[in-house]
């Protein structure tokens, strides 16, 4: 059988592992934001043992990237489709470590009621959500310019992270007794904001895998 098609074959094999990776990864984020919403422990512990699985996934793209170098002697344009799965994949578990950080919030917010309801941080949740479905169509379509119009969509994070960050300094100023869990709502818009900016790596990756060139989306 011809060594090309059993490396595009190879490589389809490798796409399809990432994409089921960053769906799970997807819906981590999705549970972490609304376990903390709800007060929902079940879920949010749900969320923790979840990310055993995505580390799994994660070894198992390693090792398919391994045999691809080493059994099918890849070509330098085929080493950056091998390195951005690597590189993606390293992204996409890192964003579900911190789907796992918000998930702990809420274990430790546990009984407590909210101070407000949340409005904010599942809108920036939303935003980082659909920049990571973006980002895994831009890398199985090739797109280069869906990957470079996440660094607009990081833009919009971090504003609504400067304004939520802000907002919560004011109210700490306001009432000190619920500095505790004000000060853990502030690390919740950070994992999120640093989700979009894991967003914007991938997207960068996919940049690079197409053109060879490295483009900086987090400017």
């Amino acid at each position: 059988m011809d060594t090309r098609f059993n490396f595009h074959q190879s490589v389809e094999e490798l796409q399809g592992a990432l994409l089921r990776m960053g769906g799970l990864v997807e819906e981590s984020i999705s549970q972490a934001v609304e376990s903390l919403a709800a007060s929902d422990e079940k879920l949010a512990r749900q969320t923790v043992d979840q990310d055993d699985t995505i580390d799994e996934m994660m070894l198992e793209i390693e090792e398919r990237c391994m045999r691809l170098i080493a059994l099918q002697q890849p070509m330098a344009s085929d080493l950056r489709i091998i390195g951005t799965a690597l590189k993606i994949a390293t992204d996409l578990e890192r964003i579900s470590d911190h789907a796992v950080d918000i998930a702990k919030i809420t274990l430790r917010l546990s009984g407590e009621a909210l101070i407000k309801p949340l409005q904010d941080i599942p809108k920036m949740a939303a935003l980082v959500r659909e920049m990571l479905h973006e980002s895994l169509i831009a890398y199985t379509k090739r797109d280069i310019h869906r990957a470079a119009a996440l660094a607009e969509r990081d833009d919009q994070v971090d504003k609504m992270y400067s304004a939520l960050r802000n907002e919560i300094l004011g109210l700490m100023n306001q009432d000190f007794a619920r500095n505790r869990q004000l000060s853990q709502l502030m690390f919740v818009a950070h994992y999120l904001e640093r989700v979009g900016d894991h967003c914007t790596n991938i997207g960068e990756g996919v940049i690079y895998m197409v053109t060879g060139k490295r483009k900086d989306l987090n400017i």
